[in-house]
């Protein structure tokens, strides 16, 4: 697969074909068992096959290929040739022989390569730095750095090439992919159509990315990156909405375990919703009132320093209106939890709390009041390692 075939967005199933000629190119608990995969036509079955193999190798750890005929339902014929095929690529590696006291040749235990390759996540959300990281087939973080944010748009291009070709030359291994979460809205080919805050608009940052390092580039938004991670190394739901707060606000949203982009890729844009008609702050984007204008990180600290009021009470009203904004979608698309990424210390307690109540208190009760609003355990990390499932899901049809 040639870098012009990855796609940010395409985030694949089993049931697509990722891996049809394609050449060699820790901390987090696998979220759950292989997806199982629709009908597939003939010609597209061994590129299919191939990423279930992965699939399954990926959330279930070394087993025999009799064990991942069992798991895929594939022949054993089929699965000796397909594996055969994926040691060749460097993909997969023999672990030796499994434990057994039972008559007869042990098996041996094959397994996803996890060493035999790395990728290079950058998260480009961060108001001060850009952050990069090296990281392994299974999201564990094994080299970092960051660079200063300049001021200009030119600048700041220049330095996101720089430091994606330091954490290249860093990796130590073949590099599978490079993964960007960035802020902003972005198309299906990594175009970022807007980003007020780094001065980009209609910068095609994939295309400069892959034409300077020669290698596959996915740009998604970082909200949308995040929700990702959340899913494969987060345990979470396949309908599930990521509300991501920092210096802005904006949400990733999976349905059925796939990302919905909306019809001008601006889906999950939530910040600049009004959400209440009892004025409140000025936002940035000018009107009075936005989600943003009380939760964002800046406006939040802003209003906790000028008041001598508990912090709590600030919390708790941002937390009322993150409710406000979440209940029509909660009961448009029935999603069973949110999750929130950010500054712990603000987002957590009395704001998610107050949040909780308010959703409830606005959805149909005998179907929502389950729902769970949660913080994600995976830090400022997340975005780093959604760009790395971008990678592994356009590249080897794991997620």
């Amino acid at each position: 697969m040639s870098a012009s075939d990855l796609r940010p967005g395409s985030f694949l199933s089993t049931d697509a074909t990722p891996l049809e000629n394609t050449a060699p190119s820790g901390g987090f608990v696998r979220a759950r068992a292989s997806r199982s995969g629709a009908k597939v036509l003939p010609e597209h079955a061994r590129g299919h096959n191939r990423s279930l193999v992965l699939q399954t190798l990926f959330h279930g750890g070394a087993m025999s290929r009799a064990d991942l005929a069992r798991e895929t339902g594939l022949t054993r014929v089929t699965i000796s040739d397909l594996v055969a095929g994926l040691i060749t690529d460097g993909f997969v590696a023999e672990q030796g022989v499994r434990e057994s006291s039972r008559p007869g040749k042990p098996a041996i235990l094959v397994d996803l390569d996890r060493d035999g390759h790395r990728i290079v996540g950058l998260d480009l959300s961060g108001s001060e730095t850009f952050l990069g990281a090296v990281l392994t087939l299974d999201g564990d973080i094994v080299a970092r750095s960051e660079v200063a944010v300049p001021a200009d748009a030119d600048a700041a291009l220049a330095a996101v090439i720089g430091l994606a070709r330091d954490l290249v030359a860093d990796a130590h291994a073949p590099v599978l992919g490079v993964g960007v979460g960035a802020p902003g809205v972005i198309d299906a080919r990594g175009v970022i159509l807007t980003a007020p805050n780094l001065g980009w608009d209609g910068l095609d940052l994939e295309g400069e990315l892959r034409e300077a390092l020669g290698l596959p580039v996915l740009v998604a938004n970082d909200a949308n990156a995040a929700v990702l991670a959340e899913y494969t190394f987060g345990g979470a739901n396949e309908d599930v909405l990521l509300v991501r707060v920092g210096r802005g606000v904006g949400s990733g949203l999976l349905a059925g375990g796939q990302p919905l982009r909306g019809a001008r890729f601006a889906a999950g844009e939530i910040g600049h919703v009004t959400v209440g008609t009892d004025g409140g702050p000025r936002c940035a984007c000018g009107k009075i009132g936005c989600l943003e204008a009380w939760l964002a990180v800046p406006a939040l600290t802003a209003r906790i320093a000028a008041t001598d009021e508990p912090a709590a009470g600030v919390l708790r009203d941002a937390g009322e209106r993150l409710g406000i904004a979440l209940a029509p979608i909660v009961g448009v698309l029935d999603l069973p939890e949110i999750v929130l990424s950010g500054p712990r210390e603000l987002l957590d307690g009395a704001l998610a709390e107050q949040a909780v109540e308010t959703l409830r208190a606005r959805t149909l009760a005998t179907h929502h009041d389950g729902v769970r609003v949660r913080m994600t355990e995976q830090g400022q990390d997340i975005v780093l390692r959604g760009a790395a499932v971008m990678v592994l899901s356009a590249q080897l049809g794991v997620s």
